[in-house]
């Protein structure tokens, strides 16, 4: 590396090469600081969590990684009001050398809007490369103090977490044949909007002048700028992190009025389950929900701006059910059992079938390219839940649409003739949509359509509530858990556990973990079409940038040597 690589201090303003970084070297220094940082928070030392957000916030490895991740992510390819993207390895690291806080001044975003389920449009604002970048490095500082103050059962824009756990949680809160019957559902009205700018200086534990900034920054929207007073937008890096603080406390204030260790707890059974601005809170009763609870929530929300949607706010009774993350949780004569909603598969199929219909020329692998990602996506999203009979529906619709689709393409051939060309038998199952790719050598391979039906029905195994991914306390845990999550892959349980054993949990390419939010690649280290084996001693997991870079770059990954014992 051309330019010294340290913790502390201003990036150097000599010339950086940026493919000659040392990622792990810089991952690690973050790291060691973020560790820091949280146990001065869990200390309740606040000058010294200052201190060490600063010394990360002008480091060169956390100004590199937050390059490295706006450079990388999905909204890489889109620019804001400045039309600028970073996309060469000069311009990165150019960017790393420029990013400093001394005369820093965000520019206004680029709003844009996208369709909402209900017809409407949601705003979002897309900030500048420059000002993502500056929002990631602040993150890096800021999301080490918010995994610590947030709440136990807060599962939305948080590492580790999904909606998975949430719906375990609700699970574990009312499934018991003494749990709270009654349920809150709870939905903020334009959260993201109307986030109190005065609460959030006030209380988020950052640097103020930038925060002040970025809230102030405005948007810019028909060439016409217009400035914002409220809320935080969506689109921006830190922007689920800032909501999450505004929310989180509400755990605790319900925990207060309702301990679980009094009869008056125990007997109220309030809990909270919040993903992101939609949550539940259960309860005894129906009149202390509408009477005690929601106005509790009201007051708490007023403070920081907020109010709750009339239109989607209610209380349900527990064997009527409620849709939450797109599942259905409901009790069956006193059983409890949690299915995909319906209003989820029918908005999959519509479009499956939008798909499926706008493709009337296309090749049938073709279709089938389209089609496995949503159907690999969706069954993935369901499968920790009862959906053996809804996906074998799905599996008929999609096959009704595609039968339809068959023969509208050769109305003139018979039936069995089109059954033929495009149905076929695999491991027992017949009617199986395929498509047959040939490449240039004449070699024909087939490409089969995913069914949703055999998809594994596992329990989900919820995260500790109190688990953080920052803290060296739980590294174990984590490890632990990760490991039996990347075993759950077509590639097999055991396959996989000896990959990753071999490989430490560490890519090979770039030297950082290999974990859920990064992804993984299956990297063939000789390539098949030049005869490498398809046999473990021929494989390694790569993150997907990673994997592409190889490529791209024609790399050639060594294989790691695992230890002695491992």
């Amino acid at each position: 590396m051309t330019a010294p690589v340290r913790v502390a201090g201003a990036v150097s303003r000599r010339a950086v090469d940026w493919d000659s970084f040392h990622w792990e070297f810089l991952d690690r220094n973050v790291r060691r600081l973020q560790v820091r940082i949280v146990k001065a928070t869990q200390e309740g030392r606040w000058g010294k969590v200052r201190a060490l957000q600063h010394l990360l916030t002008h480091s060169f490895s956390a100004k590199a990684l937050a390059v490295k991740r706006v450079t990388e992510n999905d909204g890489k390819n889109t620019p804001g009001v400045d039309q600028v993207l970073w996309r060469t390895p000069e311009r990165k690291a150019g960017a790393v050398s420029a990013l400093r806080q001394r005369g820093y001044s965000p520019q206004p975003l680029r709003r844009v809007y996208i369709p909402k389920a209900n017809g409407k449009r949601r705003p979002l604002g897309i900030p500048t490369m420059r000002d993502r970048a500056m929002q990631a490095l602040y993150l890096l500082a800021l999301d080490p103090v918010a995994e610590v103050i947030a709440d136990p059962n807060s599962y939305g824009f948080r590492k580790e977490r999904s909606c998975a756990d949430a719906i375990g949680q609700c699970f574990i809160a009312l499934a018991n044949r003494r749990s709270a019957q009654w349920v809150l559902e709870g939905d903020i009205r334009s959260c993201f909007d109307r986030i109190s700018h005065e609460w959030l200086l006030a209380h988020v534990p950052m640097d103020k002048a930038i925060l002040r900034k970025w809230l102030a920054a405005g948007y810019m929207e028909e060439q016409v700028f217009h400035e914002t007073d409220e809320g935080t937008p969506q689109g921006g890096v830190i922007s689920p992190v800032l909501a999450n603080l505004a929310l989180d406390g509400l755990e605790r204030l319900l925990r207060e009025k309702y301990p679980s260790n009094t009869k008056r707890g125990d007997l109220a059974q309030v809990n909270l389950v919040r993903y992101a601005d939609d949550f539940i809170i259960t309860g005894r009763s129906k009149e202390l929900l509408e009477g005690e609870v929601r106005p509790l929530v009201e007051a708490f929300l007023r403070e920081r701006g907020l109010e709750l949607s009339e239109e989607k706010t209610s209380v349900t009774h527990i064997e009527d059910g409620f849709d939450f993350l797109g599942q259905n949780v409901r009790k069956y004569n006193g059983k409890m059992l949690i299915k995909p909603s319906s209003k989820n598969v029918k908005t999959f199929l519509e479009h499956v079938r939008r798909i499926v219909k706008g493709s009337p020329t296309a090749t049938a692998c073709v279709v089938v390219a389209q089609l496995n990602p949503k159907i690999r996506g969706w069954t993935n999203y369901h499968r920790h839940v009862v959906s053996k009979k809804v996906f074998n529906r799905v599996d008929s619709a999609i096959f009704r649409s595609l039968w339809q689709w068959a023969k509208k393409r050769h109305p003139k051939k018979s039936r069995r003739w089109v059954k033929d060309k495009y149905f076929g038998t695999i491991d027992g199952a017949n009617w199986c949509f395929f498509g047959e790719l040939r490449d240039e050598g004449g070699t024909t391979t087939i490409q089969w359509l995913r069914r949703a039906a055999p998809t594994r029905i596992r329990r989900h195994l919820k995260i500790r509530a109190k688990a953080n991914p920052y803290d060296p306390a739980f590294e174990v845990y984590f490890e632990e858990r990760e490991g039996a999550r990347m075993g759950d892959d077509a590639l097999g349980r055991q396959r996989l556990d000896r990959l990753r054993a071999e490989q430490e949990g560490l890519c090979p390419v770039c030297g950082q973990r290999l974990t859920r939010e990064s992804g993984r690649r299956l990297h063939y280290l000789i390539p098949r079409v030049l005869g490498g084996p398809d046999r473990t001693r021929n494989w390694v997991l790569v993150h997907p940038d990673c994997h592409r870079e190889v490529h791209d770059r024609r790399l050639f990954v060594v294989k790691p040597r695992p230890r002695k014992g491992v």
